[in-house]
């Protein structure tokens, strides 16, 4: 095992990853608050420099002062007033050319307008950098006698739509800081009810006492029924000799080592076979008699050992196998299962298993889910645990390799790394 799976208990890891999402959630949270905040601000904007533009060009004092001379210094007074008592940065009074009457800085007046000037007599709100910075601001036409005769600019600066937020900071800091504290606490139980039951056992090392129950659960069923079927053979050849059908007797013994002995020629002549993963064969080609299941095997001889130790290699072969008989059980006749191990067309080399069934195959809808820990298609219960994929996925992929999923038929192909030979 790597020292990267060593480092931490579980119990640690999960309040690690407990108290990493409750933090980035709330981050996000306080993010959005403010992001809305800003909005409705702007959005308020909006609405006072529409408001205001609008009501200084309906004044008929404005409109007059535009069409004489000395505007400037009638208009200015005016403009200075109406951004005291509206509260807005700027109100820019100009020309139909867009030369400044009034201006918050005085010096500015006489210069053109740094803005959208609309081409036809119309009002426009937008955002635009001008002497002040960045500003959301509404233009609107002066019209006199129907005809234009100026325009006026209001605007509120985005640094003043942002000192405006700044109230309401403590309000999110408080919320945050508060789901922060209901998420921290969250994984602080998380860590004592995990430590409850792994106690500080490495999150690896619990992974591994997975995978080895899961391998003393489906080398135990395999040889179960392997046990099975011999002690009825066994049974079936003692009635016949006593009953004087010796030749009987002879062919049901016969057959039963020819088919083990099938399976054991085809592990043993496996340069890498691991011994382990051909007991496990042996007693699964029992185990799918047992069920009226078709039970073939076809084991290449060059076919590398894989770099799984022999626990894990007897949860993933063991595993897909399991999966393969419930499903290949479910369906009509026939009923079959195929595995195969070969060498992956890749370099360097790899170890390639296949099994293969004849079930119903895995619903389109579920695929994205079934190397979910926890997730199963099969009823709740004990065919129905919900453990056997993601093991296989977590051991498959943790040594480098890789688990895919073909239809017709439905067949697992995993893909690992090879490893020493035996």
């Amino acid at each position: 095992m790597s020292a990267k799976t060593e480092r931490g208990s579980a119990a640690s890891r999960v309040f690690a990853v407990v108290a990493l999402s409750a933090a980035v959630i709330v981050a996000a949270l306080a993010g959005v608050l403010v992001l809305d905040a800003e909005r409705s601000e702007r959005g308020e904007a909006e609405e006072v420099t529409r408001a205001v533009a609008a009501s200084l060009a309906v004044l008929p004092e404005v409109g007059a002062a535009l069409t004489e001379a000395g505007a400037s210094a009638r208009l200015q007074p005016v403009a200075e007033d109406v951004m005291t008592r509206a509260g807005v940065d700027f109100v820019t009074i100009m020309t139909p050319d867009g030369i400044r009457v009034t201006h918050r800085d005085r010096d500015q007046i006489g210069r053109h307008y740094l803005g959208t000037i609309p081409a036809a007599p119309q009002a426009v709100t937008e955002e635009f950098t001008g002497t002040l910075g960045p500003s959301v601001r509404t233009i609107v036409p002066v019209e006199s006698a129907g005809e234009l005769v100026g325009w006026v600019s209001v605007g509120v600066t985005i640094g003043s739509i942002w000192s405006d937020i700044a109230p309401r900071l403590p309000f999110v800091v408080s919320i945050a800081l508060a789901l922060l504290a209901a998420g921290l606490i969250g994984a602080w139980l998380a860590r004592r009810t995990t430590r409850r039951l792994a106690g500080d056992l490495p999150a690896g090392t619990i992974r591994d006492a997975v995978a080895s129950y899961e391998s003393v659960r489906t080398l135990g069923e395999a040889l179960r029924a392997q046990t099975h079927e011999h002690g009825n053979r066994m049974h079936t050849a003692v009635s016949l000799l006593e009953l004087g059908r010796t030749r009987e007797a002879i062919d049901i013994l016969t057959e039963t080592s020819r088919q083990s002995q099938e399976l054991v020629d085809q592990v043993a002549s496996r340069r890498g076979g691991d011994p382990t993963v051909g007991a496990l064969l042996l007693g699964k080609a029992a185990q799918a008699r047992e069920r009226g299941i078709e039970w073939s095997a076809e084991i290449d001889p060059q076919a590398p050992r894989s770099a799984l130790s022999p626990v894990d290699a007897v949860s993933v072969v063991g595993n897909l196998i399991d999966n393969a008989m419930d499903a290949a059980a479910a369906a009509d006749a026939p009923r079959w299962v195929r595995v195969a191990f070969g060498t992956a067309p890749s370099s360097p080399p790899a170890l390639r298993l296949e099994v293969s069934d004849s079930g119903p195959g895995v619903p389109a809808g579920v695929r994205d889910r079934i190397y979910e820990h926890g997730f199963s298609t099969k009823p709740r219960g004990a065919e129905g645990r919900g453990v056997g994929l993601a093991l296989v996925h977590s051991i498959v992929t943790g040594a480098g390799g890789s688990v895919t999923l073909r239809d017709h038929p439905t067949t697992f192909v995993v893909t690992l790394p090879a490893g020493p030979d035996a």
